[in-house]
């Protein structure tokens, strides 16, 4: 029987990200870095909101979006579990959210003035910390 792991995330109601959008990608960014690994259960709906101090709600919202695209799977009765990652995306799919993503990064970039090469930088970083790898 797997033991619920605790989720050591939080949200900022000033991002500009919704609640829920913030848990996803924490979430995400866990078993993406191998903090939650296949099989761990996490809290229940009432247990993360009260941790995060948001309504239920929202965690339903995150968890049910979670559980749509493969992240997590739900066992009857039981509670939500992370499931298996496969491959869901085809190649085309896959660079279209790609391109979409550059597109809305580099946006933010010239809003911000930012340092182009500063932003690669750090982009590199970030992936690193979590455990992605550049292909050379």
């Amino acid at each position: 029987m797997s033991r619920i792991v605790p989720l050591a995330i939080a949200v900022a109601p000033g991002d500009s990200r919704s609640i829920a959008g913030q848990i996803v990608d924490a979430i995400r960014r866990k078993i993406a870095a191998s903090e939650l690994a296949v099989g761990d259960q996490l809290p229940s709906v009432r247990g993360l909101a009260q941790q995060l101090a948001v309504n239920p709600n929202t965690v339903v919202k995150a968890y049910a979006e979670l559980t749509s695209g493969g992240w997590l799977v739900s066992r009857a009765g039981l509670g939500l579990y992370v499931a298996a990652q496969r491959d869901l995306l085809s190649p085309d799919e896959r660079d279209r959210r790609l391109d979409a993503a550059v597109d809305r990064f580099v946006n933010e970039v010239v809003a911000i003035r930012a340092n182009p090469d500063d932003a690669v930088e750090r982009v590199g970083e970030a992936l690193g910390a979590i455990g992605v790898r550049q292909s050379a």
